[in-house]
């Protein structure tokens, strides 16, 4: 285990909760996984209902709108949830899982034909940006710019200036949309009713927002977790080759690893004694899906691979309401990356890495690569 996997190991053992410092405030951090479940589940104790706030830290300086239906919380959850549902359920149609595959194929081909690549830049990010253009139903050669927007599209550099770049990008694509309606993510909102009444602009934009950011970084740093892994494990190539059965509980042990989102956050309507820390009105608590999916008390050997892992309720989605919309999105790709590489590859040599650090004043945890230069030896037939 890499020392920064799990930096909740020891705190999660002594207490249901670590008190972490972000942005001068102190949050309880819900560490065990039965009771992040719980806490997952009461949105009444734990409100979603906080615009900008409910990512830990807040995004509140580098985006203007609310994430729809990240940021809501039932009845109105629901009905929000069903307007964007078809396009994140896309996914599951075989001929988008087609685009997927030969995406994914025409990435190893490159990297083969290449000395070595950086597994960031020259296959995580153009997957995750083109795979979404099969996602949002939209012109492949859009995925140009988003690429271009690197592992995170607010905090790479001055985060300040990505956000608005964004919605002012998500602006001109909804009133392209207007003047020339399809079949694609724009021009759905664009046609979609809430309550009777045409979403207006912020909800539009709130639903675009998260479409981009909500599981750009995380798939991104996913897949190259996995390769990394493959790189230090080649012979769990060779066992998925075996029986391509075996991919689907081994991508689930990946979630529940690599997971790079550490927590999110809720707010407490009223003041809220959790688990002996009085949280104040409006107060946020964090549900540390990290550290739950590392909990010994849900999982074996939690800080041992076990590909063939069965049961695994790893959290790395979320639980209750608020499951990740894109769970189906993540799941075809990185199966569909699992397969390619266990079909094509034998061995992946990493020649250079740089870890991306999540820094905090009260834990600093891996949550994947900046660089990751590796050489991929083709398999024989």
């Amino acid at each position: 285990m890499n020392n920064f996997d799990d930096p909740f190991q020891e705190a999660r053992a002594k207490c249901p909760i670590h008190i972490g410092t972000f942005q001068g405030e102190r949050i309880p951090m819900i560490l065990r996984h039965q009771d992040v479940r719980n806490a997952a589940k009461d949105t009444k104790t734990y409100s979603s209902d906080a615009p900008r706030r409910i990512p830990i830290p807040s995004e509140e300086d580098v985006r203007t709108v609310r994430q729809y239906p990240l940021e809501v919380d039932a009845p109105a959850h629901a009905a929000y949830r069903k307007i964007a549902e078809p396009f994140f359920l896309r996914p599951k149609q075989p001929e988008v899982q087609a685009k997927i595959n030969i995406l994914i194929e025409s990435l190893l081909l490159r990297a083969f034909e290449a000395d070595s690549i950086d597994a960031v830049k020259d296959i995580a990010i153009p997957l995750q940006s083109y795979a979404l253009t099969y996602l949002l139903n939209v012109p492949e050669k859009e995925a140009e710019l988003w690429v271009s927007w690197g592992l995170h599209v607010f905090k790479d550099g001055d985060g300040k200036a990505k956000g608005p770049f964004m919605e002012d990008y998500c602006k001109k694509m909804f009133e392209a949309a207007s003047k020339n309606p399809g079949e694609d993510f724009f021009s759905a909102l664009n046609e979609a009713e809430f309550e009777g009444r045409l979403l207006n602009l912020e909800e539009k934009l709130g639903f675009a927002n998260i479409a981009f950011a909500g599981g750009r970084d995380t798939i991104i740093h996913t897949v190259t977790r996995i390769i990394s892994h493959f790189a230090r494990s080649p012979l769990d190539l060779d066992w998925i080759l075996e029986n391509p059965k075996r991919i689907k509980h081994a991508s689930e042990e990946f979630f529940r690893l690599f997971i790079p989102l550490t927590h999110i956050g809720r707010i407490c309507p009223v003041g809220t004694n959790v688990h002996g820390f009085e949280v104040k009105p409006e107060g946020r608590v964090s549900l540390c899906w990290s550290s739950a999916n590392r909990d010994p008390e849900a999982f074996d050997d939690p800080n041992v691979t076990k590909l063939d892992r069965r049961p695994n309720p790893h959290v790395a989605f979320g639980f209750g309401a608020h499951l990740c919309l894109g769970a189906h999105h993540a799941r075809v790709i990185v199966r569909a990356l699992i397969q390619a590489l266990a079909n094509n590859v034998s061995q992946i040599e990493i020649l250079k890495a740089e870890e991306l650090i999540e820094r905090e004043p009260d834990y600093t945890r891996m949550i994947g690569y900046e660089f990751l230069q590796v050489k991929f030896t083709r398999r024989k037939n």
